[in-house]
């Protein structure tokens, strides 16, 4: 489970959870990695993000930069795309083989929360990192944008489902974010 802006007291019965090490804002950390398998920590490959390895699998989970985050860490640049330019790069270079979170760039349409720039430089990145985004025609909970929280997964796997959770309890937005999930099939008949 990739998560974003957490509290530090986040606690999931069942679940192991690893934080991602800076903090977004006192007792809150950018991101984080929840999971029922045994997991291994790995440097953060940014500020935003958290890594882990599970099962042999890279996962990291990111916030990636948005027209109003400002200058000061751990964004490094002056623009938009310069900050997500310069984020991207830096996961990239971990190569993960699950990658997702809040990337506040939608992958096509109408770009509302990035920049164009910034939505090439991360297609570009998810291009060479050889993944898929089976989230990226989703919609968003503003009516007529699509989503900008993603789930990247190799291309070589087969997605089987994609949900959209909102994030209600009961007639309360608890979130400004909904929450999706995939479900996917792995051949590894060729292991």
């Amino acid at each position: 489970m990739l998560l974003t802006e957490v509290s530090e007291c986040f606690e999931l019965p069942g679940y192991d959870v690893h934080l991602g090490q800076q903090l977004m804002m006192p007792e809150r950390r950018w991101a984080a990695v929840a999971s029922r398998l045994p997991m291994r920590p790995e440097p953060d490959p940014h500020g935003a993000s958290a890594m882990v390895v599970i099962e042999g699998l890279r996962v990291c989970s990111s916030v990636l930069p948005w027209r109003s985050c400002g200058t000061h860490g751990p964004w490094t640049g002056s623009t938009t795309a310069e900050k997500t330019a310069e984020a991207v790069a830096a996961v990239e270079s971990v190569r993960p083989t699950v990658w997702g979170g809040d990337w506040n760039h939608a992958l096509s349409g109408r770009e509302w929360a990035g920049s164009m720039a910034g939505r090439r430089y991360l297609l570009a990145a998810v291009e060479r990192l050889s993944l898929q985004v089976p989230t990226a025609w989703e919609p968003h909970h503003l009516e007529d944008l699509l989503s900008i929280d993603h789930l990247a997964v190799p291309q070589s796997w087969t997605v089987d489902a994609v949900g959209r959770h909102r994030a209600f309890v009961g007639t309360g937005r608890i979130s400004d974010h909904d929450a999706y999930a995939i479900d996917v099939s792995i051949d590894t008949t060729d292991d």
